[in-house]
C-alpha cells in the first residue's frame, strides 16, 4: 500500500514537473508569449500538487518556478507574496483571532443564541437561532476553526436530544454548520483569506483598494439572504422530523462556568478595536467628504488593512495582568497561525501577480480570446458567468486558486469596460470563493461532517450544490446591484 501510494507521489510530481518546466517549450496560441506559458505550466503543475499532494511546499515551489521566467525577477516575486500586505495582514490577523479563540466569548455567545428566549418558542425557532449565531461569529472567526468550535457544542445537543446517525434533524444541524461556516466567512474580509486575495488583485491592478465598509455593505445582504433561504430548503425540502426538539428543555446545555476575566474582556475589546479600525474609515467617508476628520481617517485608512491588528498586536503584547502579557508572539506564531494558508497565499498573490503583468502578456491574451465571446452580453449576465464560475470551481477544488484564477480572469476581461462595476464583479468572485460547502476537496469540515455519520457525502453534496446556486442568484441579482450603487 504505501509503495503504492509512493509511486503515485512520484507519478503525479513529474507531471507536474513536465507543467512547470516545460510548457513554455510549446507552441504558443496567436497573441501569446512564451512567457506566458511559461506563467500557465506553473499555475496548472503546481495546481496538480495542491490539489493532489499538499498547499505548502508546491507553494515554495511555485516561487522558484516563476523565478525563471524571463521577466520577473525573484525579489519582486518575493515581495509580491511574503512582502505583500495582504499575507502580513493575514499573519497578524490570525495572531489576534487566535488570542480571542482562547478565551470562553466565542461559546458563551453561541450558548446566547442557542438558548435565548426566541429559541425556546419552538423547534424551528432553536434551528434557525442555532445556525444564526454561526453566521454572526463566522463573520470574524476562520470558517474551519469556528466549526470546530460548534463540533463539541452540536456533539452535546445530539447526545441531549437523544438524535441517532441518519436522522433527518442531525443531518440538517451538520449540515447547517457546514453551510453557515462557508457563508459566514463570505460576508467580510475580517480573518478571510478568500475576498482579500480577489481585493488584493483589485488593488495590484488599479491601485485603488476596496474598503471593508463597501465590501460589507455587499456581501452581508446577500449572506443573509442566503442564510434564510437555506433554512426554507430544509424546512421544505429535507423537512426533518423536530419532535425531538418540541419537548428539549434548552436549559440543559451545558454553559460556561465562572466569569469571564478581566484578560478576556480586554483581549475582546481589543478585538473590537480592531474591527473598529477596520470598518469606521471607510464607512464614515461615504457620508464626510471633505475636512479634517475625512483627511484624518483617509491617512489611517492609507496605511492599508494590516496596520489594525498591528495595532491590536502590540497592546495584547503590552497590556499584562497578573504579570503576564495577554498574549506573547512565540505562543501565537506557533498556535495560531495556520502557516501552510499562509505559505499558500503567498504563492497564489505570486501567481496572480504574474498572470497579470503586462510584460508577460497573459491577461492580454485573455481578454483579448475571451472578450469577443462575451463582449455583447449584458453587465449582469457578465457577473452570473464569473459568479457561477466561482462558485463551481471553489466547490470542487481550492478557494485559494478559485480567487485568483476567476479575479484575474475578470479584471482581465472588463478592463476597460464602462457599463459594468469592476469592484461589484470582484466582491461577488471573492465573496463566492468563500462559499464552499458541497465537496469533501472544498474545505476541510465538509470531509469531517460528509465522514461523521450525522450526514453523508451525498447529502452534503445535495443541499451544499442547493446552497451555492442561491448564492450565485443572489451575489449576482441582489449583491451586484448594490455594489453598483456604492462604488
Amino acid at each position: 500500500m504505501e509503495k503504492s501510494k509512493d509511486t503515485k507521489f512520484y507519478i503525479t510530481l513529474i507531471i507536474s514537473l513536465l507543467f512547470i518546466f516545460g510548457f513554455r517549450y510549446i507552441s504558443a496560441p496567436s497573441g501569446l508569449s512564451a512567457s506566458g506559458m511559461q506563467v500557465i505550466g506553473i499555475f496548472i503543475g503546481v495546481l496538480i500538487l495542491w490539489l493532489t499532494v499538499s498547499i505548502d511546499w508546491p507553494s515554495i515551489l511555485l516561487l522558484g518556478a516563476l523565478a525563471l521566467v524571463p521577466e520577473l525577477s525573484f525579489n519582486s516575486i518575493l515581495s509580491g507574496s511574503y512582502g505583500n500586505s495582504t499575507f502580513v495582514f493575514l499573519m497578524f490577523t490570525f495572531i489576534v483571532t487566535y488570542a480571542l479563540g482562547k478565551t470562553s466569548y466565542i461559546k458563551r455567545i453561541a450558548l446566547a443564541f442557542i438558548t435565548s428566549s426566541f429559541a425556546k418558542k419552538g423547534p424551528w425557532w432553536f434551528a434557525t437561532l442555532y445556525s444564526a449565531s454561526i453566521i454572526f461569529l463566522g463573520m470574524f472567526i476562520s470558517p474551519t476553526v469556528l466549526f470546530f468550535v460548534y463540533l463539541p457544542i452540536l456533539e452535546e445537543i445530539y447526545n441531549l436530544l437523544g438524535l441517532k446517525k441518519g436522522d433527518k434533524l442531525a443531518a440538517m444541524l451538520m449540515m447547517s454548520t457546514v453551510i453557515m461556516c462557508g457563508v459566514s466567512s463570505g460576508m467580510t474580509p475580517i480573518a478571510h483569506v478568500f475576498p482579500l486575495i480577489s481585493m488584493g488583485l483589485y488593488a495590484d491592478m488599479y491601485g485603488v483598494a476596496i474598503d471593508y465598509a463597501r465590501y460589507m455593505i455587499t456581501a452581508i445582504p446577500v449572506g443573509l439572504l442566503t442564510f434564510v433561504l437555506v433554512m426554507i430548503v430544509f424546512k421544505l425540502i429535507l423537512r426533518p422530523d423536530m419532535s425531538a426538539l418540541k419537548n428539549f428543555d434548552i436549559s440543559r446545555i451545558k454553559g460556561v462556568e465562572g466569569e469571564t476575566t478581566l484578560s478576556e474582556k480586554l483581549i475582546l475589546w481589543d478585538f473590537i478595536l480592531v474591527i473598529i479600525l477596520w470598518v469606521v474609515p471607510g464607512l464614515v467617508m461615504l457620508f464626510i467628504t471633505s475636512g479634517p476628520i475625512y483627511e484624518f481617517l483617509d491617512w489611517f485608512d492609507g496605511l492599508g488593512t494590516a496596520m489594525p491588528p498591528l495595532i491590536g498586536l502590540v497592546l495584547l503584547c503590552i497590556i499584562r495582568i497578573d504579570h503576564k502579557p495577554l498574549l506573547t508572539v512565540g505562543e501565537a506564531m506557533s498556535k495560531g497561525v495556520s502557516w501552510p494558508s499562509l505559505v499558500m497565499c503567498a504563492g497564489t498573490l505570486a501567481i496572480g501577480s504574474a498572470l497579470t503583468n503586462g510584460d508577460i502578456g497573459f491577461t492580454s491574451w485573455l481578454s483579448g480570446t475571451l472578450s469577443p465571446m462575451i463582449a455583447g452580453l449584458s453587465p449582469i449576465i457578465m457577473v452570473l458567468i464569473f459568479s457561477l464560475w466561482a462558485a463551481i470551481q471553489t466547490n470542487l477544488s481550492s478557494n485559494m486558486v478559485t480567487a485568483t484564477l476567476v479575479t484575474t480572469a475578470a479584471l482581465s476581461i472588463t478592463s476597460g469596460m464602462s457599463d459594468i462595476s469592476i469592484p461589484g464583479v470582484v466582491i461577488a468572485i471573492g465573496m463566492l470563493a468563500s462559499y464552499a460547502f458541497a465537496t469533501p476537496p472544498a474545505m476541510p469540515c465538509v470531509a469531517v461532517a460528509g465522514s461523521s455519520g450525522w450526514t453523508n457525502t451525498m447529502q452534503m453534496m445535495k443541499y451544499g450544490f442547493i446552497a451555492m446556486f442561491i448564492s450565485v442568484l443572489l451575489a449576482t441579482f441582489v449583491g451586484y446591484p448594490i455594489a453598483a450603487m456604492i462604488f
